[in-house]
C-alpha cells in the first residue's frame, strides 16, 4: 500500500531535501475547504425543508458525530502500522476493506467535483430549473452566445484555473489556496448578511418557518431528503490522513478538525439562515441562482454580482484538495503494487487528466447538484463519514474500544443507515409517483 503523498518523506527516492512539516493552520484551512466545498449551497434548501430549528439542530448534531468519527479514525490508525483510511480499513476487515473504502472515496470526490463544475457553471452562464430561466453573469453582462455556454465556461475554467493547481504534489502546497477560499466563504456570508439586512429594512424578507410543515405536499418521510445534504457536507475524512500526516505532530489533526468544524458549522447555519430569509420557498437546490434576480438598486446588483463571484471562486479553489486525495486514492486502488505516485510523472498526469476530462462531461450531463446530494449523502458520503469508523470501533483490531465507544459508534451506524434507507427509499417512490 502506498504511504500517503507529501508525508514527510524525500520528495524523491535517494533525495537527501526533506519536505518542511505543515502547520496547523494549514491543516484547518485545508480542512475547512474540504468541509465547506459545495454543502453550503444547498443549506438553505435544508432549511426550506426542516424549518429553522431542525436544520440548527442537525447541523450541530452531524457536526460532533463527525468530530466522533474522526476521533474513532485517528486513533486507529496511530495503534496500527497504516497512514491511510483504506488501511485502516484494511487492517480491520482485510483487502475488501480496503476496496470498500477506496471506492467509496472514489464515488464521493467525483460527486464533489462534478457538482463544483455545475456550480462554476450556475454562475457564469445560468441555469434552467422547473421551466424558469436564471441568467449566469456572463451572459447577464454580454448577451447569450457560444462562448458563455455552460460547456465552454466550465471548460475554460477547467483548463486555465484549475488545471494548474491540481498538478501540485503536495496538500500542504495548498494551505494559501484553501486559505483564500476559506476566506472567499466568509465573505460569502457576509455579502448575504448584508443583502438580508438590507431586504428586512426594505420589508422584503421572507419570514422563515421554525419548524416543518408538513401537508399535502411535504410529508414527514420527506423530512429526510435533508439529511444527506448535511451528511455530505461533513464528509471530510478521506482527507483527514494526508492533511494529518504532513503535520509534524500528527495527532494535532484532531485539533485542527475540531477549530474547521466550529468555523464550518457557523458559516454554515448562517448562509442557511441568510438564504431562507432572502428567498423562502422559492430557494433554489443551488442558492446561487436565486442571486440572478433584479436587485432594485445598482448597490443591490453589486452585491448579487460580488455574492456569485466570491463562491465560484471558493469552489475553484476548493477543487483542487478535493481532486488530490480523490488521485490519490484511484492510484492506490489500481496501481497499488507501483512506485510513489509523485515519483511517477507519467502516471501522476495522466490520472489528474482522465478525473478533470470524467468530470467534466459528467458536469456537462447533469444540471441540478440536488441528486448527487442525495446519492452521495445515503451511499458513500454517509459510509465514509458514519458507518465505516464505526465499524472500525466495533471490529477493534487492536482492543483499544470501551464500552462506550461501542455504543456510540453502534448507534451512529443505526441512525446512519436508517435515516439513508429512508431518503433513498422515498426518492425512489416520489421518482416513480412523477414518472407514473
Amino acid at each position: 500500500m502506498s504511504p500517503v503523498t507529501g508525508a514527510n518523506v524525500p520528495l524523491l527516492p535517494g533525495s537527501k531535501v526533506y519536505s518542511k512539516p505543515a502547520t496547523i493552520s494549514g491543516a484547518v484551512f485545508n480542512v475547512a475547504t474540504t468541509i465547506i466545498g459545495a454543502g453550503i449551497m444547498s443549506l438553505s434548501a435544508t432549511l426550506k425543508v426542516l424549518g429553522v430549528i431542525p436544520a440548527f439542530v442537525l447541523i450541530l448534531v452531524v457536526a460532533l458525530l463527525a468530530e466522533i468519527s474522526v476521533e474513532f479514525l485517528m486513533r486507529f490508525t496511530h495503534s496500527g502500522e497504516t497512514t491511510t483510511y483504506s488501511g485502516v480499513m484494511r487492517e480491520a476487515f482485510g483487502p475488501l476493506g480496503a476496496v470498500i473504502t477506496q471506492i467509496c472515496v472514489v464515488i464521493t470526490n467525483l460527486g464533489c467535483l462534478i457538482m463544483y463544475l455545475i456550480i462554476v457553471a450556475d454562475v457564469l452562464s445560468g441555469n434552467e430549473q422547473g421551466g424558469e430561466v436564471h441568467l449566469g453573469i456572463l451572459r447577464q453582462w454580454f448577451g447569450i452566445h457560444w462562448w458563455n455556454s455552460r460547456e465552454f465556461a466550465m471548460l475554460f475554467t477547467l483548463i486555465f484555473i484549475l488545471l494548474p493547481l491540481v498538478l501540485y504534489r503536495r496538500v500542504e502546497s495548498l494551505k494559501f489556496s484553501s486559505a483564500v477560499s476559506t476566506l472567499l466563504a466568509v465573505v460569502f456570508v457576509a455579502i448575504c448578511f448584508v443583502l438580508a439586512i438590507i431586504a428586512l429594512a426594505e420589508g422584503k424578507t421572507e419570514t422563515p418557518r421554525l419548524v416543518p410543515r408538513l401537508d399535502h405536499q411535504t410529508s414527514f418521510f420527506d423530512l429526510f431528503t435533508a439529511v444527506p445534504v448535511i451528511v455530505t457536507a461533513y464528509t471530510f475524512h478521506f482527507n483527514v490522513h494526508p492533511i494529518g500526516f504532513e503535520l509534524g505532530k500528527p495527532s494535532d489533526i484532531t485539533k485542527a478538525v475540531r477549530i474547521a468544524l466550529i468555523l464550518c458549522a457557523l458559516i454554515y447555519f448562517s448562509i442557511g439562515l441568510f438564504g431562507y430569509l432572502l428567498f423562502g420557498d422559492s430557494t433554489q437546490s443551488d442558492i446561487l441562482i436565486n442571486f440572478d434576480h433584479n436587485a432594485g438598486s445598482s448597490f443591490g446588483s453589486l452585491l448579487n454580482t460580488l455574492v456569485r463571484l466570491s463562491y465560484s471562486f471558493h469552489v475553484m479553489l476548493a477543487f483542487p484538495i478535493i481532486h488530490f486525495s480523490l488521485r490519490t486514492s484511484i492510484d492506490e486502488l489500481l496501481f497499488a503494487k507501483k512506485p510513489l505516485l509523485v515519483t511517477d510523472n507519467k502516471r501522476f498526469v495522466g490520472i489528474t487528466l482522465v478525473l478533470l476530462v470524467f468530470s467534466y462531461t459528467a458536469a456537462t450531463a447533469i444540471p441540478d447538484i440536488w441528486c448527487i446530494f442525495q446519492f452521495m449523502g445515503s451511499t458513500t458520503a454517509v459510509s465514509l463519514a458514519f458507518v465505516l469508523p464505526g465499524s472500525i470501533v466495533l471490529r477493534d483490531i487492536h482492543g483499544i474500544s470501551t464500552r462506550r465507544d461501542k455504543i456510540i459508534a453502534l448507534t451512529m451506524i443505526i441512525v446512519a443507515v436508517v435515516t439513508s434507507v429512508i431518503a433513498i427509499s422515498n426518492n425512489i417512490y416520489k421518482l416513480f409517483r412523477i414518472s407514473s
